[in-house]
């Protein structure tokens, strides 16, 4: 969701990529429709992990920062300051996985995480343009 909604916000002034402790492969159908729901699109988004990164060539010293939304993220993150001069920021936003009984429960899950990074984003770059 943060990849999706960060390039909705600031357009393409920022080079962003999303990336996490292991590839799920699949976004998850409760992301892509509470994304739907603020004109992003993440049907065809594809997860990647950190290590699909060095290994497909990204050059991870040329970002400025990493924003870990969880603290797996965050531990990744900061072994990768051992090698690269980052900049390394948690965020702590809800995990909206599994939380809810019913569709509709679930999706205010995560249009809560979905709002708490929309928030951190304008807080750190301004309001962009949702």
């Amino acid at each position: 969701m943060a990849e999706g909604i960060m390039k909705k916000l600031y357009g393409m002034e920022t080079y962003v990529q999303s990336a996490g402790v292991r590839n799920d492969l699949e976004i998850d159908g409760f992301s892509i429709a509470v994304c739907q729901e603020i004109d992003v699109e993440l049907q065809r988004h594809r997860s990647r992990s950190f290590d699909e990164m060095e290994e497909w060539g990204d050059d991870l010293s040329s970002f400025d920062v990493v924003i870990a939304l969880s603290p797996a993220s965050q531990r990744r993150a900061l072994e990768l300051t051992r090698y690269y001069s980052l900049t390394v920021e948690y965020w702590p936003i809800l995990d909206p996985t599994g939380l809810g009984e019913s569709r509709a429960d679930r999706l205010v899950s995560y249009r809560q995480a979905r709002d708490q990074i929309i928030g951190r984003l304008q807080d750190k770059w301004g309001p962009g343009a949702l």
